[in-house]
């Protein structure tokens, strides 16, 4: 075993273990996957302490059994992803895993998770595969496929009467799924459209193209840390005045105080917001706050809604988590009270729900979250539910 694995694997040492002196019949295995180290690892804090707020709040248990809950950092590299997959089959036999941010870490860990029958619910990443033509029984997600909030987005520039838009995405799964869900819905001109690397941290080359060509607004996905370079970047260049950023992914929650006010009048789209009006989210964002001193972010609201979804699929169960096939019913069935309000799954798997428009604002207390802007798309369902063969 080599020393890289070797400390991942060791992390689980640091795992929070509910009743972990209950017998494995009388309790829920959750292997809690998320990027907790490096650069990225302020998005992973987000995603954790979301789920495990949850956990708290439900009395370290899920559907009424003990939860024991690990935590794998899979450190943003899919080799590691792949055999944290491996022991979390073979070693760990959990029943559910959960977390996964990046879509470039979850699918060298699906055929394996699921092949095993792990119930795996998703919490941020949502690549198009796992929407349409590789789409399973076992894999759910508890936030959106990634076209999703970038078309919401295109429907979004297209209502402001944009006519050219300038488009670059981090070179990846995501990036690539965002850009096709935009242009799905938006109709206008792309006047230009650029990958820059995942992990580049520099844009004054792409800023300097956006300037020469003049678009009416820009869309852009820069995924995890580099997307505050860009923002800064962005805002600093002097375009941010009269060139208008629609972004998915890039200047939100985990970011926002970091980016400071060069996220100021940043747009972008969700199924959810830390100002939404319903009593499930109020609760939900007083108790984070108090939990952790934070505004919580759709990163954390991701997380906290996966464990509510294992909640009540296993109480619908009456604890029978060895019932793979009856937990997979419980979920497409789900009904609970969530923070997003009203939602229910399609047949691949993914929440059918609403995306409203959003604002990056600083509230009467100084802090800085996208705040809700109206509904763009009511009931949107994502645009790969056709290939996949479920019924």
């Amino acid at each position: 075993m080599n020393r890289q694995l070797a400390a991942t694997l060791a992390f689980v040492t640091a795992s929070v273990v509910l009743a972990a002196t209950a017998h494995a019949a009388d309790k829920v295995k959750v292997a809690f996957v998320s990027t907790l180290s490096g650069p990225q690892a302020l998005l992973g804090k987000h995603q954790q302490d979301g789920y495990m707020l949850a956990i708290k709040e439900l009395g370290g248990k899920l559907g009424g059994l003990p939860a024991e809950v690990k935590l794998y950092d899979d450190q943003f590299k899919p080799d590691v992803a792949r055999q944290i997959a491996d022991r979390i089959v073979k070693q760990e036999q959990a029943d559910f895993a959960t977390g996964f941010l990046f879509s470039n870490v979850l699918l060298p860990m699906i055929n394996p998770l699921t092949e095993a029958k792990t119930i795996v619910i998703s919490a941020n990443a949502g690549p198009s595969q796992l929407a349409g033509k590789q789409c399973s029984p076992y894999f759910f997600s508890s936030a959106w496929q990634t076209d999703q909030a970038a078309s919401a987005v295109g429907a979004y520039v297209a209502k402001t009467g944009a006519k050219k838009v300038f488009i670059m995405a981090s070179n990846y799964q995501a990036g690539q799924d965002s850009v096709a869900g935009f242009k799905r819905t938006f109709k206008g001109q792309v006047v230009q459209e650029i990958f820059p690397p995942l992990t580049q941290p520099d844009f004054s080359a792409e800023i300097a193209q956006i300037a020469a060509s003049k678009p009416d607004a820009v869309f852009a996905f820069i995924a995890g840390s580099p997307a505050i370079n860009f923002v800064k970047q962005y805002a600093a260049s002097g375009l941010k005045a009269t060139i208008p950023l629609y972004s998915t992914f890039t200047v939100y929650g985990p970011y926002l105080e970091t980016i400071g006010d060069a996220a100021l009048g940043s747009r972008s789209a969700g199924f959810w917001t830390p100002d939404m009006d319903n009593p499930a989210s109020k609760r939900f964002v007083e108790a984070f706050r108090k939990e952790y001193g934070y505004v919580p972010s759709n990163i954390s609201a991701q997380a906290y809604e996966s464990a509510r979804i294992m909640d009540a699929a296993i109480a619908a169960v009456k604890g029978k988590v060895e019932d793979k096939d009856a937990l997979v019913a419980a979920i497409q069935a789900l009904r609970f009270d969530s923070i997003r309000g009203p939602f229910h799954y399609g047949k691949n798997h993914f929440p059918v729900q609403n995306f409203y428009a959003t604002e990056v604002i600083r509230m009467a207390d100084g802090k800085l979250i996208e705040a809700n802007r109206g509904l763009i798309v009511k009931d949107d369902v994502d645009a790969y539910v056709g290939d996949c063969a479920m019924k």
